[in-house]
């Protein structure tokens, strides 16, 4: 089994959005996505998606986008992200999407010798404007990825690693360390992938701090090609 991960699909199918945009880049993004998935991923495979996966503001909405993701091959593990505001109470979304999907909230998934983890992450408090009402919000995704992590170790055999998700960027290439980093420093995280940062063309390919490796998956930013992140 391998895994791949994206982000940022930003899917709208009910209520078609058009992408272009936000660059030439959005321009047919889902045909050469879903192309690109094929391509790669066989039923057997896996597919980790980290957030902003439908512009839909309902469920109802919603489900037209999870069921062109539920078409293609292999397994899905999704995050929320900060534009999934279809995403309300998780046994809904769990009851109302297409089979081979999980729908990671404060709990985790073992893949063969991979334990998947995540939680939509908030802004980087290093950042510049960060208020105290970010710092609320942020300390709470905190709680939540705890519980993912303790969760995952659970799960964990002799052999498996460690994956988390999370929409935001955990930390900024500059390395500076986060608590969110911290945490994953704690429980001994293998890889975390993530998303939300758009149209950058350099400066965020995957870096590693403290043993913990860090890749962006944004749409754009990997060109709508599902990337390889296990084995």
């Amino acid at each position: 089994m391998k895994i791949y991960a994206l982000a940022d699909t930003h899917l709208s199918f009910a209520s078609p959005k058009p992408m272009d945009m936000f660059g030439p880049d959005w321009e047919g993004h889902w045909e050469k996505l879903s192309a690109f998935w094929r391509a790669k991923v066989s039923s057997e495979d896996a597919v980790l998606i980290a957030g902003d996966i439908s512009w839909a503001m309902t469920l109802q909405d919603a489900l037209a986008d999870l069921s062109a993701i539920g078409d293609l091959p292999g397994k899905k593990i999704l995050i929320r992200g900060n534009h999934d505001y279809w995403w309300g109470s998780i046994s809904r979304v769990r009851e109302a999407a297409p089979a081979g999907m999980f729908f990671l909230q404060n709990d985790a998934l073992k893949l063969g010798e991979a334990v998947i983890c995540g939680s939509r992450g908030w802004l980087n408090p290093n950042a510049d404007g960060f208020t105290a009402e970010d710092r609320k919000i942020y300390d709470r995704e905190l709680i939540r990825m705890e519980m993912s992590l303790t969760a995952g170790k659970k799960l964990m055999g002799e052999n498996s690693r460690l994956i988390a998700m999370t929409h935001y960027p955990p930390v900024y290439p500059d390395k500076k360390p986060t608590a969110m980093s911290a945490l994953f420093e704690k429980y001994n995280v293998s890889r975390v992938i993530f998303g939300h940062i758009h149209s950058m063309r350099g400066g965020w390919e995957p870096f590693e701090l403290n043993g913990v490796k860090y890749i962006l998956t944004a749409g754009d930013y990997i060109k709508f090609d599902p990337m390889l992140i296990y084995p």
